[in-house]
Order: C-alpha cells, then structure tokens, then sequence
C-alpha cells in the first residue's frame, strides 16, 4: 500500500545501519618489519654498536593498496643476525611472534652480543603491544608455527639447536630442545612442510636437514640434502611442492647460488641449482608461486678498497618453471640488503635496506619491476618481514 512505503525505507534504511556498524572492519594487508637499532657498520665494515644504541622496533606496512603506508611502529626486540625470517605472523593478522639473536652489550666485543629472546605481539591491541616474553636459544633467529597452529621452531644460530614450543591461545610453552650435534652448524632457517615435516638449513656445516615431528618430538632425517655452500636463507611455495634455499658461499665476490628442492619426491631431493649475484640474502617466493625475488647483497658489504666492492646491491624476478629459475627482470637496490616481501595480490615487492634504514618499493607486473617512493625507517635497520600469505 502507498501509505506503507515511508515505513518500508525507513526500516531498509536502518537495517543497511546496523549491518554496516555489526560488520567487522575490513582486514588490512600487513607485512611487518622488524627492525635492528643497535647495529650498524663501521667504516671497515665490521657490525658495531652504534653510539647511543637505538631501540629495536617493529613496523606495521600496508600493502593493500598502493602506494604501501606506515600503520605503526613500537619497540621489539630484533637483530639483523641470521637469515630474514625472524619474524612471524598468524593467517588472520592477529597475533606475531619475532626473535632476537644479538642485542647491544658494552661488555661483548664491538658492543655486540648474543641474545635469545622471543616477543609475542597481540596485533589487534591499538598500538600493538608485547604480549608475552620468553627465551629461546643464543643466537635466536627464524622462527616458524606449524601450518595447525600448535607448535612453532625457531633455529638458534649460535647455540646450534632449535628450540621446540607449543603453541595455544597466541601464547608460547617451551617444550625442549632438538640439538644438531654440532655447535658451529649455525642452523638458520627452518620451515614446515606440513604438520609433521620441517626444513632447517645449516650454514656452518653445508647441509639442509629435514626434521621430523611427533607431538613435541623433533629428530633429525638420517638423508642430508645437499644444496650449496653456507645454505641460508629458505622459503616454500603455497602448494608446498617446491622449497628455495639461498646458498650465500664465502660472501667475497663469487657468484653463489640458489637450490631448489622438489618436496613431491619421496624421499625430498635437490632438484636444481642456479647462479645468482653475490649474496642472495633476500629471496622470497611470489603468492601464487610463479616467480621467485632473489636479492644480491652484492659485496655491499665490504669495505672500500675490496677489489668486489659495490655501492649497490641487486633485486631479481626469476620465474619458477617446473624445478627451474630463468631471469625476467634486474634492478639496483640499497645496500646490505635483508629481506624481501610481496603484497598478497603479488603486484608490490618490498625490498629491505640495512644501510640505508629504508624499505624500497616497487610495481611488478610479471615482466617490468617499476620503483615506487621508498618507505623510511626511522632509527633503525630493516632486517626481516613477516606476511600472513605465502
């Protein structure tokens, strides 16, 4: 009837309200950055304390739109020792987990010593806030939970061991220890495969272990996998078909290399080894697993006067052929490069700077890496991110 129809909007009206004010916010794209304030490089390139020593920090970065942005940025603390993945964070963006393997220590030498500490960070806390505090290993570096959420494994560089936790209500339980047998192994990166099946890479003895897990049991697999010299840097694709480890050799000039593993063969094997620049730190699997972004510290590094010396490092785009690389696309970066991030769709590559305290920021097309305006980093050196997508 005519005379309803006022009514009849009225309440359409009010209800579209109420739907949108019940309606959760809509999820941001966050990559985090954690950040290493009491490290720097002397003038003959050693890693010192500088002085004063800043606060190591965490940076919260929006990639779900473009150009990326700054959300947040609190104290936690981080290190630029071990490979860039000291930095977790949970598929709803809620919750994180980041390690520390140096801290500032006037008594150590160059003012730098070993730490151990693991933060807990509840996400959803405005500004986010540390929630828990614990102790993995000396030398704690990445870190990883189980795709089930119950355990996670963070590699203890300088220690020579893993340290096992479980994992409930975003809060951190020690549960033990697996010991490589070797102290000067440097375990480094570890990775799940699924539930029950990790990776670990050990630069110090050249090998990449799988490990395998029963409850809070972790032993290591008798069947080495040989990939390169000083294995490092490892990530995995979506499918969890394929694993990439950047082998960082000597670090003196030489082309090194990156391996891939084919996780489909029973047992896992080195499927293939390709040449990359010199240091390929930064290395990180695009979402959808079609292409693999290797950086090059490229001997960044080094003092003035090394005859390898470059004032640049170098970011690649090399897409993933069955168990092969082949090179789309090359730029120049900063120097003393860390980690590498993509945004969830793909398009934006993040790319970390040590030296030059920025994040840099690129379009990526599948063909053509365009430079966008660089993220600052105030006070500190970004040296791993963390994203809630593959």
């Amino acid at each position: 009837m005519p005379g309803n129809t006022p009514n009849r909007v009225a309440y359409g009206l009010f209800a579209c309200l109420l739907a949108s004010a019940a309606a959760p916010p809509a999820r941001a794209d966050i990559v985090l950055s954690s950040n290493d304030g009491h490290t720097v490089m002397d003038a003959q390139k050693n890693q010192v304390a500088p002085n004063p020593v800043g606060p190591d920090t965490l940076t919260l970065i929006d990639v779900g739109r473009y150009p990326p942005t700054i959300k947040a940025t609190i104290e936690v603390p981080g290190s630029v020792v071990g490979p860039p993945g000291a930095v977790w964070i949970s598929a709803d963006e809620s919750w994180a987990i980041v390690t520390s393997a140096t801290k500032a220590d006037a008594s150590a030498k160059l003012g730098i010593g070993p730490d151990d500490r693991v933060s807990v960070i509840d996400l959803t806390s405005n500004p986010p806030k540390i929630v828990q505090s614990l102790n993995a290993g000396a030398g704690a570096t990445q870190v990883r939970v189980s795709p089930n959420g119950t355990l996670a494994l963070i590699a203890n560089r300088t220690e020579g061991t893993v340290s096992i936790f479980t994992v409930q209500d975003k809060r951190l339980t020690a549960a033990g220890k697996l010991d490589t047998g070797n102290k000067t192994s440097l375990p480094s990166a570890v990775v799940f495969v699924d539930d029950r099946t990790a990776l670990l890479t050990r630069g110090g003895d050249h090998q990449v272990n799988v490990l395998r897990i029963d409850g809070t049991g972790v032993t290591i697999d008798p069947r080495l996998l040989t990939t390169g010299m000083a294995p490092y840097t490892m990530d995995i694709n979506a499918k969890h078909t394929l694993a990439a480890v950047s082998n960082m050799g000597r670090g003196d000039g030489d082309v090194d290399s990156v391996s891939l593993i084919d996780l489909t063969s029973k047992p896992f094997r080195v499927a293939g080894t390709f040449g990359v620049p010199s240091g390929p730190e930064p290395m990180k699997f695009s979402p959808d697993g079609k292409f693999l972004a290797v950086g090059g510290q490229n001997c960044t590094t080094k003092p003035d006067g090394h005859p390898f010396r470059q004032k640049t490092g170098m970011i690649g785009m090399y897409a993933v052929e069955g168990p092969s690389l082949r090179k789309v696309a090359e730029l120049p970066i900063g120097g003393w490069a860390e980690a590498v991030a993509f945004s969830r769709d793909g398009k934006t590559l993040l790319v970390q700077s040590m030296e030059d305290r920025t994040v840099e920021v690129f379009r990526w097309d599948g063909k053509t890496l365009t430079r966008g305006k660089k993220l600052e980093i105030k006070g500190a050196g970004p040296e791993s991110f963390a994203t809630a997508w593959p």
